[in-house]
C-alpha cells in the first residue's frame, strides 16, 4: 500500500481568490481532518470537498479509499469533481435553459450547449467558508458555507448554502446539505461527488466490487447523457442491481459504462437505504443512506490519465460514484419530482455512509 503521509499535507495552506457577493475577496483554504474510532476524514474548504478517508482493511491495514490529490493546488485544476460539492444544480440541463413562472432562463453552457454540474464556475470551484469546525468529542464535525449570489451562471436569485459533515459511533459519516432561497424561486440539486474503492485509491479498477441497489427504476437517457423523461424498470436489463452483483458483470452491455440516475425505492423524503458495495479482497463494506428520490451510478469510464494522490495514475473505472440527489434536468421532465425551492421552504438533503468489515 502507499504511504499515507502524502495524505497530511503539512496543513498546506494557500490563499485563493474567490467571489463572494459579486466581488474580490481573500479567503484561507486549508485541510481539515475528522477523526473518530477506526474512521479518519480529511476535507479542504476549496468545494467543500472529501479529500481522503482511511479506514482498515479485514487485516487491519489502513488505506485511502477515495480518490484526490496531493495538493490544494490540484484541486483547483480538478476537471472531474472529486470529491467534491456540486451545484447549483448538479447533472445535466438539456439546452442551459429553463422556464420558472413564466420566466425564461438562459443559463452558461460548459458541455456543449448544455449545463453540467452548475456551469463553468459551480460550487466546486470556489472557496466555502468554514463556519464550524470541531475536531474530536463525540460527533466531530465541520460545516462549509457557500453564497451564491443573483444571476450566478445565470440561476436565479441568492442563495445560501451549507454542508455538515460529521463523524457518528459506529464508523458513520453524514452529510447534510442544505440551501435557503433568499428572494426568488430557484432550482437547487447539490450532490456530494465522492469518487470511491474499496480497495484503496491505488488498487485499479472497482469492476470486481460488489454493488447492491436498492432501486426498481431509473431515468433512460438520450446521446448526450439527458434523460429523455422516461422512468422505466431495470428488470431485464444490465442496470439491475436489485441483487448484488459485481460492477463489471455485464458492464460489456453498455459502450460507456455506468452513469443513470436511479429512482430509489421506498417513501420520498425519509432516510431510506440506497446502496451497499463490497469488495471481497479488504473486506470493506460500505452502506448508503439519503432523503433523496434518485442516486447516480457511475463507474468512471471517462476518468483517464488522472495523476492522483502519490503519483499513482488513475484510469477508467479506477472508482465510482453513488451521487444521491433528485433527477438529472428535472426543470425539463414536469414529470420528474421537483427541484425548485421558493423563499421560506429551504432545501434539505441528508446521505450517511457506514463503514465496516464483512465477516
Amino acid at each position: 500500500m502507499a504511504k499515507i503521509s502524502f495524505l497530511l499535507f503539512s496543513l498546506f495552506i494557500i490563499v485563493a481568490s474567490a467571489i463572494i457577493n459579486g466581488s474580490e475577496a481573500k479567503e484561507k483554504v486549508g485541510i481539515y481532518e475528522l477523526k473518530k474510532g477506526d474512521l479518519s476524514v480529511k476535507f479542504t474548504n476549496w468545494g467543500a470537498t472529501i479529500v481522503s478517508v482511511i479506514f482498515p482493511d479485514k487485516y487491519g491495514k489502513l488505506g485511502d479509499i477515495v480518490l484526490g490529490y496531493d495538493s490544494v493546488k490540484e484541486y483547483m485544476n480538478d476537471t472531474s469533481y472529486i470529491g467534491s460539492i456540486v451545484g447549483r444544480v448538479a447533472n445535466r440541463i438539456a439546452g442551459a435553459q429553463f422556464t420558472l413562472n413564466g420566466v425564461h432562463y438562459k443559463l452558461v453552457p460548459n458541455e456543449g450547449k448544455n449545463m453540467l454540474h452548475g456551469g463553468p464556475v459551480g460550487f466546486s470551484d470556489v472557496v466555502w467558508k468554514v463556519k464550524k469546525y470541531k475536531k474530536d468529542g463525540y460527533a466531530p464535525s465541520i460545516v462549509f458555507a457557500n453564497h451564491s449570489f443573483d444571476g450566478e451562471e445565470g440561476f436565479p436569485g441568492a442563495l445560501e448554502v451549507t454542508v455538515a459533515y460529521t463523524l457518528h459511533p459506529g464508523n458513520r459519516l453524514s452529510v447534510k446539505m442544505k440551501a435557503k432561497a433568499l428572494n426568488k424561486a430557484t432550482p437547487v440539486n447539490l450532490v456530494q461527488h465522492t469518487y470511491w474503492n474499496l480497495g484503496n485509491h491505488n488498487s485499479g479498477d472497482i469492476l470486481s466490487e460488489q454493488l447492491q441497489l436498492f432501486a426498481s427504476h431509473y431515468t433512460p437517457v438520450d446521446s448526450q447523457l439527458i434523460p429523455t423523461g422516461e422512468i422505466a424498470t431495470v428488470k431485464g436489463t444490465p442496470y439491475d442491481f436489485l441483487k448484488p452483483h459485481t460492477v463489471g458483470s455485464r458492464i460489456d452491455k453498455l459502450t460507456k459504462g455506468y452513469d443513470i440516475n436511479y429512482v430509489i425505492d421506498g417513501a420520498p423524503g425519509k432516510l431510506k437505504k440506497t446502496a451497499i458495495v463490497k469488495d471481497d479482497k479488504t473486506g470493506r463494506v460500505m452502506e448508503l443512506f439519503t432523503n433523496q428520490p434518485g442516486v447516480q451510478f457511475y463507474s468512471a469510464k471517462f476518468l483517464k490519465d488522472v495523476k492522483g494522490k502519490g503519483g499513482y495514475v488513475y484510469q477508467p473505472f479506477g472508482a465510482f460514484c453513488l451521487d444521491t440527489r433528485a433527477f438529472p434536468d428535472s426543470v425539463n421532465n414536469p414529470n420528474f419530482p421537483s427541484t425548485i425551492i421558493y423563499p421560506g421552504k429551504d432545501y434539505k438533503h441528508v446521505m450517511e455512509f457506514k463503514f465496516s468489515i464483512s465477516s
